[in-house]
């Protein structure tokens, strides 16, 4: 708000009569399972359908991206972990907003892969890649990791990183549910067809 104050000239009492409709909705669970010396790894969590937790939820840590639920029961439900071959989640690298898909090559624990990003894009080791907002699942901007490496692929027009994360994937103790109030909206303009 500060900021649309000064930036913009709007009145305090403006702004505060304007509706305000959150976006997403954050629950607190705590980690009780976690595999990740797996080629396709989990974790479960001790919240579930009572606590209107439900698939394609993101989870997230207070340094970043955890997974996507992808199962879920009355009192817990299952996270496909960004250590899982078959997850796929939106990033962007954070200084220019060129955007990709994270991935994971089944190889260490501390390291993901972000696929696709144009060569046009300026990298620097140590940049910082964040989620990309291209989804329903993540806001834009949650920590990911930093660029450890990069290469360009075979047909020579996309970067491949490896992404150091900044979570540490094996010591997840507390995590936080995020929901997208607006993601069955959203998803509903979706073609589905394609």
């Amino acid at each position: 708000k500060s900021i649309l104050y000064s930036n913009h000239g709007y009145q305090e009492s403006e702004l505060d009569s304007l509706p305000y409709v959150p976006k997403f909705k954050f629950t607190t669970a705590t980690v009780i399972k976690n595999s990740y010396s797996a080629y396709n790894n989990y974790l479960t969590i001790d919240k579930g359908t009572k606590d209107s937790i439900d698939v394609d939820f993101g989870v997230i840590s207070s340094k970043g991206v955890v997974g996507i639920i992808d199962n879920v029961s009355k009192n817990y439900a299952r996270v496909l972990s960004v250590l899982n071959t078959k997850s796929r989640i939106n990033a962007e690298l954070k200084k220019t907003n060129h955007f990709g898909s994270l991935k994971w090559d089944g190889k260490s624990p501390e390291v993901v892969q972000l696929i696709d990003i144009p060569k046009q894009a300026e990298i620097k080791i140590g940049d910082t890649i964040v989620t990309g907002g291209l989804s329903t699942i993540f806001p834009k901007g949650i920590p990911i990791g930093s660029v450890q490496s990069f290469n360009l692929d075979e047909t020579g027009n996309y970067f491949i990183l490896d992404v150091r994360l900044f979570n540490d994937m094996t010591n997840l103790g507390n995590v936080h549910v995020i929901e997208n109030i607006n993601a069955k909206e959203i998803l509903s303009l979706e073609p589905t067809d394609e």
